[in-house]
């Protein structure tokens, strides 16, 4: 009974919300269950039901904690825990210490030098499952150090954040626990891929919070242990040596780690040739780390002179087994996205074109290996995306001729889907790897349409081959594929412009079902933005299709089914619809405007204490505003649809005027609701008095002119909107 009661007690604390438990229900919990706890209790799985339930209880136990002789006693009993004889309970009472920190860390001064101790045992001589929980200790440590670094650096001076700097102190004897975990490897862990989750891994991830906590300090404590191992002949010190310095090149200072990143290259290049795939794998996965953090750094790393050698070895790795071939595709991504340029003109990326053809061949081929499963082709087409992304002009003729031999290849899944006696299993994949290849077709003709006209007839010219292929696979039964498929659509209306009518009539439906798909919401997600986009390249030729378009926006906002996170575009989409077909929008402004005024006043209702909520309603009045915006530039050429918009004028300055007094607003709803104040002033003549009623307008402006801020558009939309506003208040 005593052991069901305790488990009972930690399920209620899993379950139940904090405001819904008076003190008094509290401490009568925390009492049983530390009760439970003690190590005079002599039947171990009361003491594990009473360990668990109070990692569940943490967050409930502030004022507890608040209280010295409480607070000693709870940490008592959970150290005297993790030397329980049953391992379970060992475990659970780590889980503990992992919740301490997390939820007590300004209390766990007095406790650390024991609670050091204890892992280091943990760590050194007891099972894997609590050695976990010990290391998973320091990176709760590490991560909440971090929150507070960046609490602090918000603040400013007179900051109130505690911070005690653990890390920082622990470092000395810290780092070489963790460095003697990395030995610790599994002989399985490189086949296990993403899903190896042993010590050794644990303690390298450890490794690298304490890297981004601490920066340059890490560096003096790894190198000594980096030196004395890479060329160790048991691959164990190998493996570790090289795992530990790919875990600490994100958090130091580049510039710093540069002359010893340079050093390293070449000895990385030449490992990838170890004999033991464990190794590799981990050579691989650092050299892309490198590259991500310190690829561009000063003195660069990488540059045109040691290229050729870094491809040649990372091509070559593509034949090595799919884990290793994988973190070498990951690598050659962050070659591109991390050491070259966004400028066609950047150094690297012109010295990367000779070689653009031959890593083509090389990331599609490994893409087709018989062995090749789902986690290394989807490397590989996020790879081929990225070196895509990296292509200069010159390239740009066999960018092209890419689109035949993607269509080909989505062809043949097409075809292999129908086909007798594909069974669901078979489906799946073929599913997936049409949305790899709907999404290289996508970045291709994103790349092509984006340089220049030539470039753009270069898509243009198998534009109806494309939007065929597409449409067969918006036939096809995967949602995913309807995702990455949609968003191809979208580039190709992007590319086509006006000329993208003669699809609509074939992909209308497909636009209708999108918009239907409340189950798999990002579908929906998707089809709006696609709607958009349409609004973009077809103008006023998309108006045959609004009435359907615009029912369908309704009801999804009207649906308690449909996932919160569409509605904000969905507010986005209205404006763009708008802004498209103009002053014939107006018909569906008695629909849209109470939308709209519902979704303000939900905004109004948000939840401040909530971060997602915050985060949400940012999103959700961008929508409001960008919605505003395109009917206001919609209308702007017709005055009698815009005076049916200045009976609103009120209503959405009151709500400016709220957003503008809100903290937690994101600049890109600044930035719109200062849009939405100009493009007011500007087609609205009569609203002069309203603005000289409401002068807050002329703080906010001149917050956001600030010469000293950092948004350039901010400015100039401020200053726009400060002239329009000043013509119609008569300069006042």
């Amino acid at each position: 009974l005593k052991q069901a009661t305790l488990e009972a007690l930690g399920y209620i604390c899993e379950e139940v919300e904090h405001e819904h438990l008076e003190e008094a229900e509290v401490n009568a919990m925390l009492t049983a269950v530390v009760q439970g706890m003690r190590k005079e209790e002599p039947d171990n799985e009361i003491r594990l039901a009473a360990t668990v339930a109070l990692a569940n209880a943490l967050f409930f136990a502030e004022s507890n904690f608040e209280r010295e002789n409480e607070r000693n006693y709870i940490m008592q009993v959970t150290c005297e825990a993790t030397v329980c004889a049953d391992v379970r309970v060992r475990q659970a009472a780590y889980e503990v210490l992992v919740g301490v920190a997390e939820n007590h860390y300004d209390k766990l001064q007095p406790y650390m030098t024991a609670v050091f101790e204890l892992t280091v045992k943990a760590t050194k001589t007891d099972e894997e499952a609590v050695a976990l929980q010990a290391i998973e200790f320091w990176s709760a440590v590490c991560e909440e150090e971090v929150e507070r670094q960046e609490d602090m650096e918000e603040e400013g001076e007179g900051t109130t954040v505690v911070y005690h700097r653990f890390i920082e102190q622990a470092l000395p004897m810290l780092v070489p626990m963790l460095l003697e975990t990395l030995t610790k490897q599994d002989e399985d862990q490189v086949e296990d891929g993403e899903d190896a989750w042993n010590v050794a891994m644990a303690g390298g991830t450890c490794l690298g919070l304490v890297a981004t906590c601490v920066k340059d300090a890490v560096v003096d404590h790894v190198m000594p242990f980096i030196q004395a191992n890479i060329t160790q002949s048991e691959w164990r010190m190998r493996e570790a040596a090289t795992f530990a310095f790919g875990s600490v090149l994100e958090g130091p200072d580049p510039d710093k780690l540069a002359p010893v990143a340079s050093q390293a290259l070449p000895f990385l290049l030449g490992a990838m040739k170890d004999a033991k795939p464990h190794v590799r794998d981990s050579t691989a996965w650092t050299i892309g780390r490198l590259f991500e953090h310190v690829g561009t750094a000063n003195p660069p790393v990488v540059s045109p002179a040691n290229l050729n050698e870094i491809l040649k070895v990372l091509v070559e790795a593509l034949q090595d087994r799919p884990h290793v071939a994988g973190k070498a595709c990951w690598a050659l991504q962050q070659l591109a996205t991390s050491c070259c340029g966004e400028d066609d003109e950047d150094p690297m990326r012109t010295a990367m074109a000779p070689y653009f053809q031959g890593i083509v061949q090389a990331l599609l081929a490994a893409a087709e290996r018989q062995d090749s499963e789902q986690a290394l082709r989807m490397e590989c087409y996020e790879s081929l995306n990225e070196i895509i992304r990296a292509s200069t002009p010159d390239t740009y003729p066999t960018v092209q001729q890419l689109i035949p031999l993607v269509m080909q290849k989505l062809g043949a899944t097409l075809d292999a889907l129908v086909a007798p006696g594909a069974g669901a299993e078979t489906k799946e994949k073929l599913g997936e790897v049409q949305g790899l290849l709907c999404g290289t077709l996508q970045t291709i003709v994103q790349k092509l349409s984006g340089g220049g006209d030539q470039a753009k007839m270069l898509v243009l010219q198998f534009g109806d081959n494309i939007m065929e292929c597409l449409l067969r696979v918006l036939g096809s039964h995967a949602a995913t594929v309807h995702e990455e498929a949609m968003l191809c659509v979208g580039a190709l209306a992007y590319a086509t412009g006006e000329q993208f009518d003669k699809y609509m009539t074939a992909l209308y439906p497909f636009i209708e079902v999108g918009l239907k798909n409340h189950e798999e919401y990002e579908v929906c997600n998707v089809t709006v933005g696609v709607v958009g986009d349409l609004c973009r390249a077809l103008d006023a030729k998309i108006l045959p299709y609004c009435d359907g378009i615009v029912f369908q926006l309704l009801q999804d906002l009207q649906s308690t089914q449909l996932h919160r996170s569409v509605k904000p575009p969905i507010l986005s989409c209205f404006g763009d619809l708008a802004l498209a077909v103009g002053p014939a929008f107006e018909k569906y402004l008695a629909y849209i405007v109470p939308m709209l005024q519902s979704a303000t006043a939900l905004s109004m209702e948000a939840d401040k204490n909530d971060e997602e909520m915050v985060d949400y309603n940012n999103l959700l009045r961008n929508g409001i505003f960008e919605a505003y915006a395109g009917l206001l530039q919609g209308f702007k050429d017709d005055k009698s649809k815009v005076q049916q918009l200045l009976q609103h004028a009120q209503h959405v300055l009151a709500f400016i005027e709220e957003v503008a007094k809100d903290k937690d607003r994101d600049e890109a709803v600044t930035r719109a609701m200062v849009g939405v104040m100009g493009d007011m002033a500007d087609t609205m003549e009569e609203i002069g008095p309203l603005y000289l009623a409401k002068p807050f307008w002329r703080d906010l402006l001149r917050d956001c002119e600030d010469p000293e801020g950092d948004d350039d558009q901010l400015r100039e939309t401020a200053r726009w909107a400060r002239s329009k506003i000043m013509q119609r208040t008569g300069g006042q």
